[in-house]
């Protein structure tokens, strides 16, 4: 029988607990997972904009995908939606992660480019699923007020089953913060791009 006054066995300490350019890495990896693994909890993560009227604006976007050689997150929406007017007037948006398996919370900002009839958006519409091509059929823009929630629906076969209302956000990612949270000490770093390096340094978590 176990002695249950046994000491609990401490998990290992990750490589990131000391080190920022590991911390760096294992960011990256975290998005790079979230654009690739639906089930990653940085698949849907909260994108934040500044609203028009002043106040910050908060939702969930699928993440489809992420270039480390560029630094840039990609995701699909309608631009009809009010984030586009949003990012139109002040293009710097952030986005927030939460990973409760790795104890990790991510908060990545930067500058968003909007990509509309161009080479960008074709390829991302070409890869789409036509379950996801639905969302971009609907004949009112996004929120707007219906009395009847089949009115919003239209035939697929019009403006070639929604692609005049697709369109993609790239986010250039200029800045991350890194918490991560554990029982012997939470780690906190910033890191910030310049040029093509990026420098970091650890902050009181």
């Amino acid at each position: 029988m176990a002695n249950p006054q046994a000491p609990k066995t401490e998990p290992p300490t990750p490589p990131h607990y000391h080190d920022l350019d590991t911390v760096l890495a294992a960011a990256w990896d975290i998005l790079a997972d979230g654009a690739s693994n639906r089930s990653a909890p940085a698949h849907t993560p909260t994108f934040a904009t500044m609203g028009t009227e002043g106040r910050p604006r908060l939702r969930t976007i699928v993440l489809r995908g992420f270039d480390a050689v560029l630094m840039q997150l990609h995701f699909h929406t309608d631009q009809r939606s009010t984030k586009i007017t949003e990012l139109q007037a002040n293009p710097q948006a952030g986005l927030h992660i939460y990973d409760p398996d790795r104890k990790v919370q991510l908060q990545v900002s930067g500058r968003a480019r909007l990509h509309r009839d161009d080479v960008v958006s074709a390829t991302a519409w070409a890869q789409s699923q036509p379950m996801s091509r639905m969302t971009y059929q609907v004949t009112e823009p996004p929120g707007s007020v219906i009395d009847d929630p089949l009115r919003a629906i239209q035939d697929p076969a019009v403006n070639d089953g929604g692609l005049e209302n697709f369109m993609v956000v790239v986010l250039q990612i200029e800045a991350l913060e890194w918490l991560f949270l554990d029982a012997r000490g939470h780690r906190r770093a910033r890191f910030t791009r310049d040029g093509e390096a990026w420098s970091g340094t650890w902050l009181v978590p």
